[in-house]
């Protein structure tokens, strides 16, 4: 059986990554002034986007998900003849309409998907199944890289159903935003009210940054620190104690909302590195997507990992 993975343009995998596995893209489009930009998980494109000044104005811009027809042309134009069963990895159905566009489209696409492969002359039935990663942006990362090993491995659609279930259950997805005050606008402009003013006001004020976490559909914060170097640093460490205690998906995902120079410069990244290394966990780095700058300000850092439940202290 032929098994396709897709993911949304939200979720931060490095391009390479995403090209070698030929896991297929749901765009989100990204509307600022007159220009719209469709984020595609190019890291060029990403980095174009804010260094042409349009980041100055990102929290006045609109990220528009692939609609439910849209989705649907998608797979019937291509996937349902390139695949015989197709896994749709979204971010979290609490922050984006994107799992409930694909949830959607699937029972069309499984009403229609007949005469599509019988015309290109593809036998036998076609799945989609969709789930939900109940996380954010480098958080995202785990499932997929855990459905290209299942995938891989030559594992039946249900047994990677059941395990990418798991997987999302318990993955986590870490922030650190760089702008208080962006994170604001941008959250007022979406009607979530969870950054006041005044948090933002003495947070800038004092340097401090909040630690946010996605995890299991709920989002918030769980800790902070003053100044973002330090933040980072606190981060990486903690990251670096989970990879030693031992992760469910061998693999850790850090993506920066900017070059990745600069995060690779941030204090406590060489011994995170390092901790990857000794311990055989692949480190997956890349540039946040225009979907997550634009949402949470450039600058921010993400890390994302699965692991079995556990206190988190910061």
């Amino acid at each position: 059986m032929r098994i396709g993975l897709v993911i949304d343009s939200a979720c931060d995998l490095p391009q390479d990554y995403i090209q070698q596995h030929r896991i297929g893209i749901l765009p989100i489009a990204v509307r600022s002034d007159s220009q719209t930009f469709s984020d595609a998980r190019d890291p060029d494109a990403t980095l174009r986007f804010f260094r042409d000044s349009l980041g100055d104005r990102a929290h006045d811009a609109e990220t528009i998900p692939y609609s439910v027809e849209q989705i649907e042309q998608l797979f019937l134009e291509r996937l349902v003849i390139d695949y015989d069963c197709v896994f749709c990895l979204t971010i979290t159905a609490t922050r984006s309409p994107i799992h409930a566009n694909a949830a959607r489209a699937s029972f069309a696409i499984l009403k229609d998907y007949r005469p599509v492969r019988q015309k290109a002359g593809v036998e036998g039935p076609f799945l989609m199944r969709v789930i939900d990663t109940q996380t954010l942006f480098a958080g995202q990362a785990p499932s997929a890289v855990e459905a290209v090993r299942l995938i891989a491995a030559g594992e039946s659609p249900g047994r990677i159903r059941e395990r990418l279930e798991q997987i999302a259950q318990n993955s986590y997805g870490y922030m650190l935003p760089r702008d208080l005050y962006y994170l604001r606008s941008r959250a007022q402009k979406k009607g979530d009210r969870s950054v006041g003013w005044l948090s933002a006001t003495l947070g800038s004020a004092l340097d401090i940054k909040p630690l946010l976490r996605g995890y299991r559909g709920e989002t918030g914060p769980v800790g902070k620190v003053r100044g973002f170097d330090h933040g980072a640093e606190v981060l990486f460490d903690y990251a670096a104690e989970r990879v030693r205690a031992g992760l469910m998906v061998p693999a850790l995902a850090l993506s920066y909302g900017g070059e990745l120079a600069e995060m690779r410069a941030l204090p406590g990244y060489a011994a995170l590195a390092a901790t990857c290394a000794e311990q055989g966990v692949p480190l997956l780095e890349s540039v946040m997507s225009i979907t997550g700058m634009v949402n949470v300000g450039a600058g921010a850092l993400t890390v994302g990992f699965a692991a079995e439940p556990h206190p988190t202290t910061f």
